[in-house]
């Protein structure tokens, strides 16, 4: 743990030696509201960050909100694409028929879950440890390869705080020294305009973002109904509404990059998944150091402009090392080519690389490491290719009814079960319900014909056995059968009981004596 003693803030407010700092800013999104004219902040009130400190805390324990500084190049261009990508595949699976479903449909209601056509019942949900490992193996073998890609291009976390949130931010307020000014500004009506309208935008998309969340449990049409409607009549996914976009709202207003320091472990399982061999960002400090004012003699590559600190989204100085803070997002590497390229230098002083590969030698891509995951997750697949494929269009349970285990009367041994069918087609299916046992004396009540089930129907039905007491001589195995004229064939075991045969025996022998002795009776 860090010492909280040691915490200082980075020196974003420190302009590039080589050059004017405004150039090297990419244009901040346009903005409806005039350009702010608040006093700019003293340079000399914000150290540099520190290797063992977390940049994003004050001395005294308090939260210290980033203003991440704009920044343009390939990365940042793809990660941009990447990101309004993913925002747009989540927002349209709701509207994306499949079948007759959304493309992504978790009806919990009904205890059916469709997946891009295939529907899955309850009964079904053991499927969801080959997922969830399966995601498990992939994260860990691309995270052995390529660090910690997941969080800087993809999370949802960082999708939408960069790509959503901060551009509305960038749009009211300004750029980063703009949006610096503003926070140290006194409360004026310019101020609370633009502040205001930035917390009404974040609540409006906050609230956006849950509405379309809760879509994929109850899907459109009824959440249209829902909107509509008095919100006491469906209060449970009113109140979910508004919790979930609270919490959206206060993490993507305030909270941001604390998620990822604080709260998620995958930063401190990067320890654990990585090597000196795995491909992260990084600082060449062969090339960069000592660093210097440009035109030092003498000096390495880095004109020590921290650039690269103010462009990071955890406010860390990347020039340290690897540390946990580190997202991968790349626009440390974008900072640095951007100003390399300004004073003719070569670019890559911050780049994509293995720790082996900044010290110069060559990185190893295929190791023990990589190897161990990668037939982890060659046997998930597998294993979970075998077990969705095994996944039938109906499925159906076998259950004693309440009350006793069995029944005895003067002729037959009974045991009462109910049969609970299920179709798991979005069309109408003929099921034929049959009893299969090697016992003689065995009669079944309940299904005389084919049971036909509406799309994604269920019928819950009596399954009545009964043996002679002739036959019975103890409890027994049988098996039922479920098929349809495509020819699937879904069998359970099930066992009958009954009482002990000798007492069955013991019984008819009392009862045939007592018959004898009428008859003696009668006879004289």
């Amino acid at each position: 743990m860090r010492p909280a003693c040691r915490l200082r803030r980075p020196a974003e407010d420190i302009p590039p030696p080589c050059c004017p700092p405004r150039p090297l800013s990419a244009p901040a999104p346009h903005s409806p509201f005039p350009k702010p004219a608040f006093p700019r902040p003293a340079a000399a009130a914000r150290p540099a960050p520190s290797i063992d400190s977390v940049t994003t805390i004050n001395d005294d324990g308090s939260h210290r909100k980033l203003q991440p500084a704009d920044v343009r190049g390939r990365f940042t261009h793809w990660r941009r694409l990447s990101a309004y990508a993913l925002i747009v595949f989540y927002l349209a699976l709701p509207w994306i028929p499949v079948g007759g479903y959304p493309a992504v449909f978790l009806d919990v209601a009904a205890r059916r879950f469709h997946f891009f056509g295939s529907t899955l019942a309850a009964q079904d949900a053991w499927l969801l440890f080959f997922g969830v490992s399966g995601l498990g193996f992939v994260l860990f073998f691309i995270t052995a390869l390529l660090g910690r890609i997941w969080c800087g291009w993809a999370c949802p976390q960082t999708v939408f705080l960069e790509h959503v949130y901060r551009v509305i931010e960038r749009v009211t307020e300004g750029d980063a020294p703009a949006r610096r000014a503003l926070d140290h500004a006194p409360w004026t009506a310019a101020k609370l305009l633009r502040r205001g309208t930035k917390q009404a935008l974040f609540v409006l998309v906050s609230l956006v973002i849950t509405h379309l969340f809760l879509a994929y449990f109850v899907s459109l049409p009824e959440l249209w109904g829902f909107m509509r409607a008095d919100p006491s009549e469906h209060r449970a996914a009113f109140v979910f509404v508004f919790l979930a976009a609270g919490i959206l709202y206060f993490n993507f207003a305030w909270f941001r990059e604390q998620l990822c320091i604080v709260i998620c472990p995958y930063g401190r399982l990067q320890s654990a998944l990585v090597d000196d061999h795995t491909m992260v960002i990084g600082y060449d400090t062969k090339r960069g150091e000592p660093r210097g004012k440009l035109g030092t003699p003498d000096a390495g590559a880095c004109v020590a402009c921290n650039r690269c600190v103010q462009v990071c989204p955890t406010g860390i100085d990347i020039r340290h090392g690897l540390q946990l803070e580190c997202i991968g997002c790349a626009a440390c590497i974008d900072a640095c080519d951007e100003v390399m390229g300004k004073i003719h230098r070569p670019t890559g002083l911050i780049r994509y690389d293995s720790l082996v590969g900044f010290a110069g030698e060559a990185t190893r891509w295929l190791r023990p490491r990589t190897i161990i995951y990668a037939v982890l997750l060659g046997v998930g697949v597998t294993v979970a290719a075998i077990a969705f494929t095994s996944i039938r269009p109906a499925s159906f349970t076998v259950f004693r009814m309440t009350g006793a285990a069995y029944f005895v009367d003067h002729d037959t041994v009974r045991n009462q079960f109910m049969l609970r069918l299920l179709n798991k087609h979005s069309s109408p299916v003929a099921l034929t319900v049959s009893v299969e046992t090697t016992r003689p004396g065995v009669t079944t009540t309940g299904f005389d014909g084919p049971v036909t089930l509406a799309p994604l129907g269920e019928q819950v039905t009596p399954l009545v056995l009964s043996v002679s007491r002739h036959h019975y001589d103890g409890p027994f195995k049988f098996t039922v059968h479920v098929r349809d004229a495509a020819g699937m064939d879904l069998k359970r075991e099930v066992e009958f009981l009954g009482p002990d045969p000798r007492l069955l025996r013991e019984d008819e022998e009392a009862r045939a004596k007592q018959e004898k002795a009428k008859e003696g009776q009668h006879d004289r």
